[in-house]
This record gives C-alpha cells, sequence and structure tokens, in this order.
C-alpha cells in the first residue's frame, strides 16, 4: 500500500509540472495572438479567419499521436482559438434564439464560450444583423439529413447582401421537454423542420396531440415552461434552462440526423485546398436554360454536390437556384465555369467560398 501511494504521488506531481507547462505555453501562444491582431487592426483584416482556423486544427490533427483520439484535440484548440480571438478584438456571432436552440449550441462548438453571443428572434435577423455589421458573424442553418433545406435561410439569401465564410456539420438529436407525463401533453411546439424529423414518433406516440410551429425549438422550449400540458421538442440544453423534463430523448426518426449550418460575414473566405463555392442563380423561363447552365459546369469538370430550388415571387413558375460546387471561387476553372454560365442568367450571384466541411462537430 505505501508504494502504491508512493507511485500515485509521483504521478500527481508530474501532472502538476505538466500542468505550470501547458498554461505557460498557452500564455505565450496567447501572447503571439495579440500580436498578430495589432497587426491585423493596422490592415482592417477580419479577425476570425476561417482558412486559418482549417490549417490550425489539421495542423494539431497531423501531429497528435495519442492516445487523446483527435476530437478532443480539435475540441480543446477550439476553445483555445475562441480565447484568443477575444483577445485580438471583441467578437459577436448572432444565432436563432433564443437560449438554447440548435443553432445557439452549434455557434459555441464552432466558436467557443469566449466570444459574444447575440440570441435574434428569427432567422432573417441574424442575416441583418450580420448585413449592417452589428454581428460579426452568424450562425444559420441551411440543409438538414432528413427534413430537407430550410427555407427561411434561403429566402434571406434573396433578400440580404452577405457571404458565406464558413460551415459545419452538426449531429442533431430531438427530446420531447414537458412538466407533465406524456399522457398528459395536448399541444407540442417545434420548429416546422423539427416536426418533419420527427414525423414517424409522433404519429405513433403522439397521434391526434396538437403541433403549432414557432421560429425556434427554444422558443418551443420557453412556451412549454409557461403552459399545463404543453410541450417542446428541442435539445437538452433548452431543458435545463427552462426547468423542463426529458420525457423522451432521441425522437428523431433517423439516428443519421445531421444539420448543415452556414456561418455567414460580410467577406468570403480564402483557398484552402478543399473548398466549395455557394451560387444563386436564376434563368429566363424558357425551355433548356437551367439545363444549359448545368452543362457549363460539366464542361468545366467543375462538381455540383448540392441544387435547391426557390419560387421567385416575381412571376409564375420562375425560380431562383441555390448550387454549392466543388472547388473555390478562385480556381481558375470554377471562375471560368461561373463567367460563361452568367451569360445564360438572368442573374448569378456568388454567396461565398469556405472550407468544406469533413466531418460532423458532436457535441
Amino acid at each position: 500500500m505505501p508504494k502504491k501511494s508512493d507511485d500515485l504521488s509521483k504521478l500527481r506531481h508530474e501532472i502538476d509540472q505538466l500542468d505550470e507547462q501547458l498554461v505557460h505555453l498557452l500564455n505565450r501562444r496567447a501572447e503571439v495572438v495579440v500580436q498578430i491582431g495589432k497587426l491585423k487592426n493596422r490592415s482592417n483584416e477580419a479577425i476570425y479567419v476561417p482558412d486559418r482556423e482549417k490549417k490550425v486544427l489539421d495542423h494539431v490533427r497531423t501531429v497528435n499521436k495519442g492516445p487523446l483520439p483527435d476530437k478532443v484535440i480539435s475540441a480543446i484548440y477550439r476553445e483555445l482559438m475562441s480565447g484568443c480571438i477575444a483577445l485580438e478584438k471583441p467578437l459577436k456571432v448572432g444565432y436563432l434564439g433564443p437560449e438554447g436552440s440548435f443553432s445557439n449550441i452549434a455557434a459555441v462548438l464552432k466558436f467557443g464560450a469566449a466570444v459574444e453571443y447575440v440570441p435574434l428572434p428569427d432567422i432573417r435577423s441574424v442575416f441583418m444583423d450580420v448585413a449592417r455589421g452589428h454581428c460579426n458573424l452568424g450562425m444559420v442553418p441551411v440543409e438538414n439529413s432528413l427534413g430537407g433545406s430550410v427555407i427561411d435561410t434561403l429566402d434571406a439569401f434573396l433578400e440580404l447582401d452577405v457571404k458565406i465564410c464558413a460551415e459545419m456539420i452538426f449531429r442533431i438529436h430531438h427530446n420531447l421537454l414537458a412538466n407533465c407525463p406524456l399522457e398528459q401533453i395536448r399541444v407540442i411546439y417545434s420548429k416546422p423542420e423539427v416536426f418533419a424529423q420527427c414525423r414517424n414518433w409522433l404519429s405513433m406516440q403522439m397521434k391526434g396531440i396538437q403541433t403549432v410551429p414557432v421560429a425556434s425549438t427554444s422558443r418551443a422550449a420557453e412556451l412549454a415552461a409557461q403552459e399545463p400540458n404543453a410541450a417542446a421538442i428541442g435539445s437538452t440544453l433548452a431543458s435545463e434552462l427552462y426547468k423542463l423534463a426529458v420525457v423522451d430523448e432521441n425522437i428523431e426518426d433517423n439516428p443519421n440526423n445531421f444539420t448543415r449550418f452556414f456561418v455567414i460575414s460580410r467577406y468570403t473566405a480564402k483557398p484552402t485546398g478543399q473548398d466549395k463555392t455557394a451560387i444563386l442563380f436564376a434563368t429566363a423561363h424558357r425551355a433548356g436554360t437551367l439545363a444549359d447552365v448545368l452543362d457549363i459546369f460539366r464542361k468545366y469538370k467543375v462538381n455540383l454536390t448540392n441544387i435547391d430550388t426557390r419560387p421567385s415571387g416575381n412571376q409564375t413558375w420562375e425560380y431562383y437556384f441555390f448550387v454549392d460546387t466543388e472547388g473555390h471561387y478562385e480556381d481558375p476553372q470554377v471562375q471560368a465555369a461561373i463567367a460563361e454560365a452568367r451569360e445564360h442568367c438572368l442573374l448569378l450571384s456568388v454567396l461565398g467560398s469556405f472550407a468544406k466541411a469533413t466531418e460532423p462537430i458532436e457535441k
């Protein structure tokens, strides 16, 4: 026993010494970041640089030899970079609120705890605050693996001039939140997209119960906390914030439920070598024009990874198309394809180029 106790004391002493070295090195790194921030301020450069973030994370994962897994190293460095960004200049990130929404969780996972988060009432407000400079960045959902596109986000791109500078993928788990037993629930609040992602569970477990769409899952939790016999579908964070019990967890129809988020700003990101470019365009309303535009991208060997449509609202059967391509706008073949495609379009706008999200960030 004394030998075991001595060995344990020695190992803990070694950990204390290593912690002292780590704190010293972390602060030394922060001092260098402060110097970089001063240089950026002189040239009015953006504080958040997505391509640099990717290089840092790729580098630390490359040099990581274990036993800590890469996702732990990435989480540590995301929080470290968050603190360092705050030292350079205060950063405001807008998201669909109130606090506790999935957009809130995604933003914190992406940017860490040291930046300032601004809850906003709807997705369009996130776009407006970024466009007006009230927020440096915004976190908006754009696509779910089960429910498809988030139309509020697509529509906001039609109205407001912002750019996409980054994307992230976040695994979503939905939970039924309430302060009464399942059999006493009379109404359920959540976002329309969430109801679509839990359609099978709702039809089996809550058949005939009223579902009411609201702007966000956290707003749903607020309402459920205020009303008797009401429930919400939302995050476990929302249950903690609004003092609701988790009546049933992971009620999404498919466990492989991922939401893709865009980080929006007033600038686009520099090339990383693993990029996407998002494009918005409208074609003349005549036969074959959409096929002509798509053939141009095939001609230049630019792969299209996603395409969505939204009605223009100007003329019946006229649509806007949202397309993701592989490659950065500065890549010659992407530039050439866009330039030629523009000749066939009534409107073509590059929404931004950004590093491709290669794996989901998980809570």
